[in-house]
């Protein structure tokens, strides 16, 4: 008989080791009245009027998802948004999911095949990472927005050749060189996916993100399109081709064997995207501000942001500074009144500890200026 006080004693342990070395995670409240320089919410739209207004007449109406899609969470209204979705961001079909992470583990456990070869950039997210591990194909990371390494790792790739990036990349905000990887991916025959997480909604002459910026939607053979950044709600949906979207209904377990985005989700999100090609101001201010946002810490001795980070900034210190010192920085700032977040490992690699900001089309210059003095308040200059 199995001894469960031992178990417990091996949890604790692995708790007590995180402790030690200051990497220990704890959920935390939002405090009220903090200025957002932390959220997803990047144009505001969990809050704007139209998709309130939704929300609330959804609750009024709506039942609950009462099951999988495949059985009874089925509905009307979910089928017009992936229509809606599909001809928003000009791909064959849509399918959606009910998390990003859960079409990403939906993808590459799915589609790749034993024999198949997965090649994807060290960055990419956690959720790209534990759906390549539930596939039978073999994959190789290859170094952040490298192409050259990449090409090198092909010379060894079998079978369908699958290359996985993020547009934007959640914790450094840089982009990846979807054109130039593209042009790769066109003449090697190699199939790109692109997980558009942090770029739906903000890229784009409508928001349609920047695989339609850019015009490569023909070029891109999946896109990971989340809704809990831009869109202000929660879900996702794998856009392509219309046999991948049949293919994934049928052989996609966590779509498969999830209950349904419940109605209220999809009322909100049906809202959302009819209000994001008018939010053409929203995304022009964002991008001015995050540069603002830039130009001001950069001035601040001993911080450093990158010159190649969108939207999302990670705050770098010119000492490596340590969970505890990095965490005690985002605590000052929130004692100041800013919502402000630490980055330490297991998230990131030791000695790349960091704060990550976040821009939003609601925040304002004297935001950005008072938490740039905050910031210098609290910096140790090496």
């Amino acid at each position: 008989m199995s001894d469960l006080s031992s178990l417990h004693r091996r949890l604790a342990a692995q708790l007590t080791q995180r402790e030690a070395t200051g990497t220990r995670r704890r959920l935390t409240l939002p405090a009220a009245g903090l200025v957002d320089f932390s959220s997803n919410d990047y144009l505001g739209l969990s809050r704007h009027p139209t998709v309130q207004a939704a929300l609330h007449q959804a609750v009024a109406e709506a039942a609950g998802s009462t099951g999988s899609r495949l059985l009874t969470g089925n509905s009307a209204a979910a089928e017009a948004l992936e229509q809606q979705l599909a001809r928003f961001h000009r791909a064959e079909a849509a399918l959606l999911f009910n998390s990003g992470y859960a079409a990403n583990l939906g993808f590459f456990a799915a589609v790749p095949r034993r024999g198949d070869t997965i090649l994807y950039d060290e960055a990419s997210h956690a959720s790209v990472k534990d759906g390549i591990r539930a596939s039978f194909a073999t994959a190789w990371s290859f170094r952040h927005n490298d192409l050259h390494d990449l090409e090198r790792k092909l010379a060894r790739a079998t079978g369908a050749v699958f290359v996985a990036v993020e547009a934007l990349y959640s914790m450094d905000g840089d982009m990846a060189p979807l054109t130039e990887l593209a042009s790769l991916c066109q003449e090697k025959e190699l199939y790109l996916v692109v997980d558009e997480a942090h770029t739906n909604g903000v890229y784009g002459a409508r928001g349609e993100g920047l695989v339609a910026e850019l015009g490569l939607e023909d070029a891109v053979f999946a896109r990971i399109l989340t809704f809990g950044k831009a869109l202000g709600s929660q879900g996702a949906a794998v856009a392509g081709a219309a046999v991948l979207r049949d293919y994934l209904l049928n052989f996609s377990r966590p779509f498969i064997y999830t209950t349904a985005l419940p109605p209220l989700t999809i009322a909100g999100l049906a809202a959302a995207y009819t209000v994001l090609p008018t939010l053409t101001a929203e995304r022009k201010r964002l991008f001015a501000l995050s540069d603002y946002l830039k130009t001001q810490l950069n001035a601040v001795p001993g911080l450093h942001v990158p010159a190649a980070s969108h939207i999302i900034h990670p705050v770098f210190f010119t000492t490596s500074p340590g969970s505890a010192y990095v965490r005690q920085i985002a605590a000052a700032a929130q004692s100041s009144g800013f919502d402000v977040r630490a980055i330490v490992s297991p998230t990131v690699p030791v000695g790349t500890e960091r704060l990550r900001l976040i821009v939003h089309s609601y925040n304002t210059e004297a935001e950005v200026e008072g938490l740039a003095r905050v910031l210098a308040g609290q910096v140790t200059v090496g």
